[in-house]
């Protein structure tokens, strides 16, 4: 099977205008609040069906109008799925994110196409669903976070644990953690390590290989728009699919998958929802500078003395999961501090999020967790990997958002992308 070959971003832009003339994309918004669909649902275009976004099909109160991804067999069984005759199939998200008929972007590819997707979905006046981690750099994260503040979009990042399920292997959801924090009790600032005996699992399994041999390219996939903006590198089936997390051009191992989960509610709960640490720490092997490999130690500094230890190595059994210059904080909302429930019972619940996407999209109320508060828990992500594949601790400016004087690490704030594609 042939696929013509897919044009610059310039081209096919320039090439829709004759298609955009014949109809108006009027936003949700614009409508007015409450306005809701003939079929009392919003249509949502999900990019990328080989997992997580099969995953997704089903959720409340949406339908899927149209699908994308860039091999067939995905696009296949997802149809499988949903089975609706009218459901538009692409190879192209810039065609999937132009149909009006479409309400919500879904974007569920590896995280070197988040960027783009993102920023492009909401210029095209789309509300966004975004898989973790929300990018794969610095740079692409605070654009992603300008476009969809410039054209009112409502961004979701799928990562729920700062509102809701229990938080991985500490047994208990983050708010009473939130409400604990925020009491005082623990005392402050606060040291936060997260470690497979706190409850969370590094996976260090998603490690890259450095004598991959080239192979020839399946037919079914479309190698070249997989990579899109990603440097070129010879085809072999351990880059892609459920294997691309060990590589640096796409993810950043267990980091990059599950640092968003870990390090959002941490954010949340020690109340750095509108800052970033003023440095990074890093005990760790040397990285190759394409495959990810494992480490000993993350370590996050606050201008307020709070930290993040990110442990690989899990050493201590007996390690609390927060400590304070008042109390600690183990696995199962276990304390050293006599009576803490009765305490805790003293003290006001945290203030109430927007959790029902839905909802959010319907009454433009922006969502718990968005373009903002994202941007700066990825910005955590993107920190430490930085760190690790310069093997170097490094100084961060909150405010400017830049390293301080460290030129070779502020160059990978913003990553080149490979033509045609930017951001």
């Amino acid at each position: 099977m042939e696929f013509k070959k897919i044009p610059s971003r310039r081209t096919f832009l320039k090439n829709s205008l004759g298609t955009l003339a014949a109809f108006t994309i009027v936003p949700r918004h614009v409508l007015g609040k409450g306005y809701l669909a003939p079929s009392d649902q919003l249509s949502k275009g999900i990019i990328g069906v080989g997992g997580m976004g099969r995953g997704h099909i089903p959720y409340a109160g949406t339908r899927v109008a149209a699908i994308c991804d860039v091999d067939t067999r995905h696009l296949e069984l997802a149809k499988g799925i949903i089975k609706d005759s009218a459901l538009k199939t692409f190879r192209d998200f810039r065609e999937l994110i132009q149909l009006p008929e479409v309400d919500i972007v879904h974007i569920a590819t590896p995280p070197h196409w988040h960027g783009i997707m993102a920023a492009e979905a909401a210029r095209a006046g789309k509300d966004i669903w975004c898989e973790k981690p929300m990018t794969t750099t610095i740079g692409e994260g605070k654009r992603v976070m300008e476009a969809v503040q410039q054209h009112g979009r409502i961004f979701r990042l799928n990562t729920w644990f700062r509102f809701e399920s229990n938080f991985y292997g500490m047994g208990t959801p983050v708010k009473p953690i939130k409400k604990l924090v925020d009491s005082g009790l623990l005392g402050w600032p606060l040291k936060v390590t997260v470690s497979k005996h706190t409850g969370f699992d590094w996976k260090f399994y998603w490690v890259g290989k450095t004598d991959l041999e080239p192979m020839p390219v399946p037919p079914e996939l479309d190698y070249e728009t997989w990579l899109g903006p990603a440097p070129y590198k010879p085809y072999n089936e351990h880059r892609v699919h459920n294997t691309f997390r060990g590589y640096w051009d796409y993810d950043g191992g267990g980091l990059g998958d599950m640092g968003q989960h870990y390090l959002d509610p941490i954010q949340y709960f020690l109340g750095k929802d509108d800052t970033s640490p003023i440095s990074v720490e890093i005990d760790a092997p040397q990285q190759h500078p394409d495959a990810v490999g494992t480490w000993r130690r993350i370590e996050y500094t606050y201008a307020d003395g709070c930290k993040i230890i990110l442990d690989g190595e899990g050493k201590d059994v007996n390690m609390p999961y927060i400590e304070g210059p008042k109390g600690k904080l183990y696995q199962g909302f276990k304390s050293d501090i006599p009576d803490l429930q009765k305490k805790l019972a003293a003290f006001p619940e945290p203030l109430p999020q927007q959790t029902d996407f839905v909802d959010a999209v319907r009454g433009r109320k922006r969502f718990a967790l968005n373009e903002a508060n994202g941007y700066r828990s990825c910005t955590l992500i993107n920190m430490g990997k930085i760190a690790l594949q310069l093997g170097r601790s490094l100084k961060f400016d909150p405010v400017n958002q830049v390293f301080v004087n460290d030129e070779g690490a502020n160059r990978l704030i913003d990553q080149p992308m490979r033509a045609p594609w930017i951001l």
